[in-house]
């Protein structure tokens, strides 16, 4: 695209000529600090458990028109509800709303008062089906979110080792429980809530990161092909500079289309966009100055034969 169409491309330069590996040491440091409070963060703090993992009650409604998520919510916090969630379910005239009852207090008991209110409020309005989830079910379903994370790691270090080299897949997984260990750390600082999608934008994390290290690597490993007497070091940054602009576009176009559900989709998805903003940003530095500078200490196997163009069809 020519800077006719988009005056900012200018801006942009063509080319660019960073020494990424020079920051590398200064950049370790900071990444250790960053986990170590995050470490501390969850210990001390702990997370903000939802509804999903802490258990409590879930009621599916309808309404005779599409259904008022906003006034719902707000009936639902005015009531002294804990942790009430509404979202939509199905049609547009269905929601389900979950709230999770005071400490030792029967699930129950504040079914029918908020039953009475709503009703009031919301003439027409329709219970489907009430449900208590109790604490063991919430412990299976943290238990499993967790299992989930791990699986999808260890399955992203085997595709890596048979695709380049051991010392990348592990770069690779040390760079993505970097990103989990700061996500998890920077939710429970903030006391955002964590839920079944806090696991979902962790594991949409795991893909991003790891999509960013494989075209990370991709380069690497060609200009490893093409330059077999320079220094891995200066190949690092050649690579990175390679590949800036494409990180720039990439990153800035997921990130754009996340800003408006991060400021304008509500607090039901607040939890899950901001994580994923937070780990997307996270997954391009760690891209960087995580997994490639395991390599650079690591080193690579240089005796690949260059790569050679396929034969043309007559």
């Amino acid at each position: 695209m020519s800077s006719s169409y988009w005056p900012l491309i200018k801006f942009v330069p063509a080319q660019t000529h960073f020494k990424f590996t020079r920051l590398a040491p200064y950049a370790a440091i900071v990444s250790g600090i960053a986990v170590i409070a995050s470490v501390i963060s969850f210990f001390v703090i702990g997370l903000n458990f939802g509804t999903d993992f802490k258990g409590g009650t879930l009621i599916e409604i309808n309404t005779p028109g599409p259904a008022p998520l906003a006034q719902l919510r707000a009936a639902l916090n005015t009531a002294g509800l804990h942790d009430a969630q509404v979202q939509g379910f199905g049609g547009p005239s269905a929601a389900l709303l979950r709230f999770r009852p005071a400490e030792n207090a029967d699930p129950m008991a504040g079914v029918n008062p908020l039953k009475d209110r709503l009703s009031k409020q919301f003439p027409g309005i329709q219970f489907k089906r009430v449900e208590v989830v109790g604490a063991k079910v919430s412990g299976e379903l943290f238990t499993s979110g967790l299992m989930a994370l791990g699986l999808a790691i260890a399955l992203m270090l085997v595709y890596i080792w048979f695709r380049f080299q051991l010392q990348f897949g592990f770069g690779a997984v040390i760079a993505i429980f970097h990103d989990l260990i700061l996500t998890i750390g920077m939710l429970s600082f903030l006391r955002i809530e964590f839920s079944m999608t806090s696991i979902a934008a962790l594991l949409t994390i795991i893909g991003y990161s790891m999509n960013e290290k494989v075209i990370t690597f991709d380069r690497l490993r060609e200009n490893l092909r093409k330059y077999k007497r320079t220094t891995l070091r200066d190949i690092i940054d050649l690579s990175e500079n390679e590949r800036l602009s494409r990180t720039l576009i990439t990153g800035s176009t997921a990130l754009l289309a996340l800003a408006g559900m991060l400021f304008m989709g509500g607090p039901t998805l607040f939890p899950l966009v901001f994580a994923m903003v937070f780990g997307i940003i996270i997954g391009t530095y760690s891209s960087i100055y995580v997994a490639l500078p395991i390599i650079l200490v690591w080193g690579v196997r240089r005796n690949d034969d260059e790569a050679k163009p396929l034969p043309q069809r007559p």
